[in-house]
């Protein structure tokens, strides 16, 4: 799979130009990149549409079409890319608690680990306004942006800080899954009735001055300290949002349905 694919064109999509030697200062850079340069979002799965993990896939949407994905296609690009950089990486599912306590929570969401000039990483590409621009070691350290591991038994934690507040996103047994693992996890996630990415718009990109989320049709201006908000009008405006902000087009916003927004089904 690594030998298919676009390490080239995955560099120019995130605008890495740095060293591609397998360092810890190589991943954190690309793990930055990453970040920066390609949104969190959802909406093929609104759109009813196949959400496909496979290399030239994920190469041919988030490469080639510029769009962004939500936590299995971040992951699975992004552990395609590093290791055709040379990395060894680890594929783990997790159950996102952020809204919901652990026995509730399905492990539907996707986080990468790589070990890398002696220790060992979380890699957590694909979790929208929460993720973290840097590795995240399990050391228990604290990465710059606020985010650390803990462990509650056999339970990996991860926690962060976002606007002043601690926050516990996700709990992991942290072992290595299987591909069938992740597509029956995809699955679920973009076709169950009950998915609430099924239902609800979940966006986030990095601006120039912070970070733009939208849930539904609520926008958070994020920069610095301050926050600012707007509703969305109507599905024109949500195409322009996309378009400004988000990096893409997606002429079938204006006609999405959406079944949080009831004035949108």
């Amino acid at each position: 799979m690594a030998d298919a694919f676009d390490l080239d064109g995955y560099l120019e999509r995130v605008g890495w130009r740095g060293d591609r030697f397998p360092s810890l200062a190589t991943l954190a850079g690309v793990l930055d990149a990453h970040v920066r340069h390609v949104p969190f979002e959802n909406f093929d799965v609104l759109l009813g549409r196949r959400i496909d993990l496979s290399a030239p896939a994920l190469q041919t949407k988030m490469i080639d079409a510029r769009r962004g994905g939500y936590c299995f296609e971040h992951a699975s690009l992004m552990a395609a890319a590093l290791e055709a950089l040379g990395f060894s990486v680890r594929r783990h599912l997790a159950r996102v608690v952020l809204f919901q306590p652990p026995h509730e929570a399905p492990r539907d969401h996707m986080y990468l680990t790589v070990s890398v000039d002696g220790g060992r990483f979380v890699v957590d590409p694909g979790f929208g306004p929460f993720a973290s621009r840097f590795p995240i070691p399990l050391d228990g350290a604290v990465t710059s942006d606020g985010h650390r591991m803990a462990r509650d038994g056999s339970a990996w934690i991860r926690q962060g800080r976002r606007r002043d507040e601690d926050f516990t996103g996700w709990v992991s047994a942290m072992e290595d899954d299987n591909p069938i693992d992740f597509e029956m996890a995809n699955h679920f996630k973009s076709t169950h009735p009950e998915s609430v990415f099924r239902q609800w718009i979940f966006a986030s990109a990095v601006t120039p001055t912070g970070r733009v989320n939208l849930m539904n049709r609520d926008v958070t201006w994020v920069s610095g300290e301050t926050e600012t908000s707007e509703q969305l009008a109507d599905r024109r405006r949500l195409r322009a949002l996309l378009m400004e902000h988000f990096g893409f087009d997606l002429p079938e916003a204006e006609s999405m349905k959406v079944a949080a927004i009831p004035e949108w089904t």
